[in-house]
């Protein structure tokens, strides 16, 4: 089996790591710079509304907005534990049941990015309520939480639908890397099952490891509001 080449460590989140060691060919010398990649993100319109929830009049506080206690700290660090168990337990079911078709494994990926995807946005949206009943400066950062959402999240869920297609190409090129060359019969007929084991075993816990790492990702904007809300 030829060596793959070497790559060079790519730095950033686990998450951006896992995934560049997925990709097909060599990686760009250095990531663009964060400002000038909001510039391209953040058009005129986003950034009229960000100065306004720097600069605006805050609206008015609601009678029924839920105030933060340990609960909702709880109910967070709940969500995140029952998110990362739904992924870990899916992984050792799918290690029991061999299969070399991707399909399953995509729609499963997608799934689960549907279901962070829910469970966060609502935890941010009532972190975000608390927020605004917390005082101006707290009122504040709410704004501008919400524009930031409204604006990044967009572009944020089209990289992030980029994961089920890179674990597809990952995925292929085990699979492929594992099967014996087209003109060796003997091997083709003596070693199929320890190498189909190995290298899905090996998939199924890269999957899994993506997973977590783009959990604790769409966590981060919820672990910012619950430092802010918490008692200094």
């Amino acid at each position: 089996m030829a060596k793959a080449p070497y790559r060079p460590p790519v730095p950033g989140p686990a998450f951006i790591r896992l995934l560049a060691g997925f990709a097909d060919g060599p990686l760009p010398a250095a990531s663009p710079d964060m400002s000038d990649r909001l510039s391209q993100w953040v058009d005129w319109n986003r950034a009229v509304a960000l100065s306004r929830a720097l600069d605006g009049r805050l609206p008015a506080l609601a009678e029924d907005a839920p105030v933060f206690d340990s609960a909702e700290q709880a109910e967070c660090a709940r969500v995140r534990t029952v998110l990362a168990g739904s992924i870990t337990a899916a992984a050792e079911g799918r290690r029991a049941t061999a299969s070399d078709d991707y399909a399953p494994h995509r729609q499963h990926c997608m799934a689960v990015q549907r279901s962070m995807q829910a469970s966060t946005g609502r935890l941010r949206g009532r972190l975000r309520d608390m927020l605004g009943h917390a005082g101006a400066p707290m009122a504040r950062l709410a704004e501008v939480d919400a524009v930031m959402e409204q604006t990044l999240s967009p572009r944020e869920q089209v990289l992030l639908g980029t994961v089920p297609t890179l674990l597809g190409l990952h995925f292929e090129r085990l699979r492929a890397a594992a099967s014996p060359a087209p003109d060796d019969s003997d091997n083709a007929q003596a070693l199929p099952a320890p190498a189909h084991e190995g290298w899905l075993a090996r998939f199924h816990k890269d999957m899994q490891d993506v997973l977590l790492a783009e959990l604790d990702v769409r966590f981060q904007p919820i672990e910012g509001l619950l430092a802010a809300l918490r008692p200094r």
